[in-house]
C-alpha cells in the first residue's frame, strides 16, 4: 500500500528563473544549498538560476558563491 506525504511535510521541487520560480512538485519547503536549512516556500527569496539552488538568505547565497569559488562545492 502506498502512502503519500502531505504537501505540508514534503520538500518542494522547483525550477528557478530570473525573478520567479515554478513549483514542479508541491511541497512546503526547499533546502538551502549553503546551510542545509529548510526554507519555507512562502519566504523563499534567494536562488541561483544557473545552479538551480535555493538559499536561505543573502548571507547564505554569498557563502555559497565563496564556497564554489574555493572549489569546495
Amino acid at each position: 500500500m502506498l502512502t503519500s506525504i502531505p504537501d505540508a511535510q514534503r520538500e518542494a521541487q522547483m525550477q528557478y528563473f530570473d525573478g520567479h520560480y515554478k513549483m514542479l512538485v508541491a511541497g512546503a519547503y526547499v533546502i538551502c544549498a549553503a546551510t542545509e536549512r529548510k526554507i519555507p516556500v512562502e519566504i523563499l527569496r534567494y536562488w541561483s538560476v544557473d545552479l538551480q539552488e535555493a538559499y536561505y538568505d543573502a548571507e547564505a547565497s554569498h557563502a555559497r558563491v565563496k564556497q564554489l569559488a574555493a572549489g569546495d562545492g
